[in-house]
């Protein structure tokens, strides 16, 4: 069997590139066979057999000698004429009615031109078929996000689903879905259709509602491609990767699923992650010069603890791999554990822990110690082993980057002091947490007005305190706010997001909460310890956000 080079398939691994070999070859073996079976076929027509394998998809067509209509229910194909101008020839195959050869042999015949007829398979004959009549590319309206209460956007992108053909409708969701820059894709049964759903810049917004049949498409392609099965009665989790070309350039989008049974059926989400490693940088994560520093001065040590905190789905993820973007040189060995991969970077081992069938980062990282690494990920920290676990690696040489799951920066040391108790050794280890939210960005149309005053008086306390040149451009005795305006292309008056990110550098005083040498060790009491060494909150950097006119009051609010 012929072996394709490595090059053909570069983005492939060993197992999928004889997954493709085999079926290549099967194919071979399956086009030989029917050739041996036309070729014994024509022996006993009478007819001349033609193996058309090495120039079918070059012969030049002769045209306007059958119409596509004559071609397809004759199963017959002219081809180039004979030497001479009176001479024509045909493909026909063991479908083509004989009455047609012989009334067609005649009509040549009676006009004084001579006709020749080669049986050829049904593989070939399509071939030529396709050449002479390929199918016309249907194109689809794209999907578009309904303002509340547009239901007539909302019934045209439903009917636009209904009527996508069948082996599309899954492709064409995921592609519209990364078109619109969507985060999640919600598939949700109801009793009489079914939901699709988009999370879009943190919201989540009805687009369509779509007939039952198309459950079964949907789940189909799904269970196939993210490796679940569509008759579980448990949550499932999966993995999909896809190519995605716009415009001519191409870029790959990893998708996680998640699976529940529910009463109507198979609910099912699916995160996308936009893979396009040149945007996990630091310098786009819109970072003032201090805050920058700061963390540029934490990692660049060479061992120690750093923490990125925050619900699901406020950049958490972005953030580290960001910061091992700027890390990522020839000589440091970085490798990462996670649950699943969500993006691929060029120079960094990473290493999936499948939790849902018994992996755990706490072991994960005790074997990968054994590999000599400089800087380690983990994915998350979600429990007493985990969270001992990287705190003994970072205090033995080596940079550790985590997530964790709580409120605010001060929020994660209490949690962690929950989670381990007064710890000495997390006091000496932890260098910086990270704590950030996602907020909605003000499109170009935003229109300025005077705060009122119960804004005003908020805002003039929230602020209490700050550093003046932190404050810089603001006026606090003249406040200025900004509205979205909503717009038939924008209809939220929103595009993209921003991070809010509030960073606490980890001082002395702050290492004698974690110590237990301060009592009652809450989160109010090291937030105000941070506050005075010059930490700005997520509530604060979101609200001087909103008077800089980046986004409003209202989602800060919303968000933090």
């Amino acid at each position: 069997m012929a072996r394709p080079s490595r090059s053909l398939y570069p983005n492939l691994n060993a197992y999928v590139i004889i997954q493709i070999m085999n079926e290549e070859e099967l194919q071979r073996k399956r086009r030989d066979n029917e050739e041996a079976a036309t070729a014994s076929r024509a022996r006993i027509l009478g007819l001349h057999y033609l193996d058309t394998r090495n120039f079918e998809n070059d012969l030049p067509l002769v045209k306007d000698v059958l119409t596509k209509e004559e071609m397809r229910s004759g199963y017959i194909i002219p081809i180039q004429k004979g030497d001479k101008e009176s001479e024509y020839q045909f493909l026909v195959t063991s479908q083509t009615p004989r009455t047609l050869i012989q009334r067609m042999t005649k009509e040549y015949t009676d006009d004084g031109e001579r006709v020749e007829f080669f049986l050829v398979s049904n593989s070939a004959y399509k071939v030529f078929m396709l050449r002479h009549d390929p199918p016309v590319e249907v194109k689809y309206d794209d999907i578009k996000i309904a303002a509340e209460g547009d239901s007539e956007t909302f019934d045209s992108v439903s009917n636009t689903l209904n009527i996508v053909s069948t082996e599309k409708v899954f492709d064409f969701l995921l592609d519209q879905a990364d078109k619109l820059g969507a985060s999640d894709i919600h598939i949700e049964n109801m009793r009489d259709n079914i939901r699709i759903r988009m999370r879009v810049d943190g919201m989540l917004h009805p687009v369509a509602n779509i007939d039952k049949d198309r459950y079964r498409i949907l789940m189909g392609e799904l269970s196939s491609r993210a490796d679940v099965s569509t008759a579980s009665n448990k949550p499932q989790s999966g993995h999909i990767q896809k190519e995605i070309t716009r415009d001519n350039v191409t870029h790959t989008l990893n998708i996680r699923v998640e699976t529940i049974p529910t009463m109507y059926g198979q609910d099912a989400v699916m995160r996308l992650f936009n893979f396009d490693e040149s945007l996990l940088n630091l310098d786009l994560l819109g970072l003032s010069d201090e805050e920058r520093a700061e963390i540029d001065a934490v990692i660049s040590r060479p061992h120690g603890l750093v923490l990125v905190v925050g619900p699901t789905g406020s950049g958490k993820s972005t953030t580290l791999y960001s910061i091992l973007n700027a890390l990522n040189t020839t000589d440091k060995k970085i490798i990462t554990l996670e649950d699943p991969i969500e993006y691929g970077i060029t120079g960094i081992e990473q290493i999936p822990i499948n939790t849902n069938k018994g992996g755990s980062f706490a072991d994960g990282l005790r074997s990968v110690l054994r590999l000599d690494p400089d800087i380690v990920m983990v994915g998350e920290i979600r429990d007493t082993d985990a969270a001992r676990t990287a705190i003994q690696t970072s205090i033995t040489g080596h940079l550790v980057l985590s997530s964790f799951h709580a409120f605010s920066a001060s929020a994660a040391f209490s949690r962690m002091i929950d989670l381990i108790g007064a710890n000495p050794i997390f006091a000496t280890s932890i260098r910086l947490v990270v704590a950030q939210r996602l907020v909605r960005k003000l499109n170009a149309n935003k229109t300025p007005r005077p705060a009122t005053d119960a804004e005003a008086n908020y805002i003039r306390k929230a602020l209490e305190g700050v550093a003046p040149e932190k404050l810089e451009g603001i006026n606090l005795d003249q406040i200025t706010l900004y509205d979205p305006v909503r717009t038939e292309n924008e209809p939220f008056g929103y595009t993209g997001r921003t991070i809010i990110m509030e960073q606490l550098i980890v001082s002395e005083e702050i290492q004698a909460f974690i110590r237990g040498d301060v009592q009652d060790a809450n989160a109010k009491a090291i937030e105000r310890v941070a506050k005075k060494n010059g930490m700005l909150t997520l509530e604060q950097k979101g609200i001087i956000a909103a008077l800089k006119g980046v986004t409003t009051l209202e989602e800060v609010m919303r968000v933090i």
